[in-house]
């Protein structure tokens, strides 16, 4: 049977609903397809459950540190990850409800299940349903990678959407790979209450931001007893009694790290190998990105690629602001740009590490005429007062200009500290705007005026550290 509309949108995570209900809005009749959970990665496997873990984790680590805030010792404190899960599921089935909800009473959207794929450049095959539109909305995401290791066949393994699945606590998890998922993952299960080793190929963590960065992230994970095997050149998985084992070859030490679970968090891939775009004409990168140009629409006009699988970003919010880019150019004439927006995110470690712009490395290597203010948490007044000074803030400015160029916060509200920074580099305003700036006591972003306020010299050998 077939169907027309004037926009059909395939996938229901962070781009396609908003973009579903702003065509709608417009007149435009729309179809929607998805083949599993509304929402997306974020609702279902990513941000929702994995924030709503963290919680909880941050919960049993403060209750730990009881004597710390001068209260009675608790005792010990374990974790039932069958309750944590619970909670964890409540809040991720109301969100996904609420959407699935708002797009069935969506007046000029109607839905369908399953996986869609092109046979045409107008017309997409869902079933038995042959769908075709003018305006075709590719919203498929993504899903973990299944990295290329030796022995990976002969391992059970778990990846980030199946670890959600876990009722009983890992005894010693083992994390290969030290992106933001494995770093999170790292911390939150640490602090349930299983033993974590992190393996890493690369000779420190986070090698695309900056060494102070990830030298002070290091220490929060270590702290707080994981285990960190970094330069991990060589990797390939075994099994002892049933049991998994990391083989590793490092400088260091190249002993095989053992444990009672695995889980893989080597990177991710977009969900495009089963829409047979080829069929309409579209390009992909070597890793399976569909080509877009700056207004997101593909080698074939009237078809847009949003979200994880265009590889132009691979974040909720740059996601969303997929939609609103597309949205705005369709519907409002606009000639908004996907180069016109800040790379800015986080991680959410506990404290979290965010930033906005340039790296200190980045400027670096440009040659940049350029200044540098820094603060270690220790001297913030709200960090000092709520026990929790691991960490800084960093700021970077064109010395000639006083533009903005960067800034890393690694350290408590950090993640919300941030946006003090984005707003004003979207504004294109000066450091000189910044510390004219007051704000609210006692809060840590009140500390980011002062901090554009003690700007030195970036020097060329100069080495950062994480405590100064």
């Amino acid at each position: 049977m077939n169907h027309s509309f004037d926009a059909l949108i395939i996938g229901a995570g962070q781009a396609g609903p908003s973009l579903a209900g702003r065509l709608t809005a417009a007149g435009w009749k729309v179809a929607l397809v998805e083949r599993k959970n509304y929402g997306g990665t974020c609702v279902n496997t990513g941000c929702t459950p994995t924030k709503a873990m963290v919680a909880s984790a941050k919960a049993a680590h403060t209750l730990r540190q009881a004597a710390h805030y001068g209260l009675a010792p608790v005792g010990e404190v374990t974790a039932d990850l069958a309750q944590v899960k619970a909670r964890t599921d409540r809040i991720v089935a109301a969100s996904r409800t609420g959407l699935e909800n708002w797009l069935k009473q969506m007046p000029g959207c109607t839905l369908f299940r399953g996986t869609a794929r092109f046979v045409s450049p107008t017309a997409m095959r869902v079933g038995d349903e042959v769908l075709e539109a003018r305006h075709i909305f590719l919203n498929v995401g993504g899903r973990p990678v299944k990295p290329a290791l030796p022995g990976i066949e002969q391992v059970p393994y778990l990846t980030s959407s199946t670890l959600l699945a876990l009722e009983e606590l890992p005894a010693h998890l083992l994390i290969v790979g030290a992106g933001a998922v494995g770093l999170e993952f790292a911390q939150l299960f640490r602090r349930l209450g299983s033993q974590v080793t992190l393996v890493e190929r690369n000779a420190r963590l986070l090698p695309h931001d900056d060494d102070d960065v990830a030298a002070s992230v290091a220490d929060i994970l270590t702290n707080e007893g994981i285990t960190l095997r970094l330069g991990a050149e060589c990797i390939s998985l075994g099994q002892e009694n049933g049991r998994p084992v990391v083989h590793v070859s490092c400088e260091a030490d190249s002993s095989p790290s053992h444990g009672s679970h695995l889980l893989l968090a080597m990177g991710r891939l977009p969900n495009t190998d089963d829409l047979d775009f080829e069929k309409a004409g579209l390009l992909a990168d070597a890793h399976g990105y569909l080509t877009v140009d700056e207004a997101l629409q593909t080698a074939t006009p009237g078809i847009w690629a949003l979200g994880d699988c265009n590889g132009r970003g691979a974040f909720t919010h740059t996601a969303y602001n997929d939609f609103e880019i597309v949205a705005a150019n369709l519907l409002e004439g606009g000639q908004r740009r996907v180069s016109d927006r800040l790379p800015v995110s986080a991680i959410y470690l506990d404290p979290p590490f965010a930033k906005v712009g340039l790296t200190e490395a980045e400027v670096r290597a440009a040659g940049t005429p350029a200044l540098v203010g820094k603060r270690p948490m220790t001297k913030v007044g709200r960090a000092v007062e709520k026990g929790e000074t691991q960490g800084f803030m960093k700021v970077l400015v064109h010395a000639e200009t006083d533009q903005i160029l960067g800034a890393s916060i690694v350290g408590v509200g950090g993640d919300e500290a941030i946006h003090c920074i984005v707003t004003a580099m979207y504004a294109r305003q000066t450091a000189a705007f910044m510390r004219s700036n007051m704000f609210i006591h006692p809060t840590v972003s009140e500390l980011i005026p002062t901090v554009f306020g003690e700007l030195q010299p970036l020097r060329a050998e100069l080495k950062a550290t994480a405590s100064t």
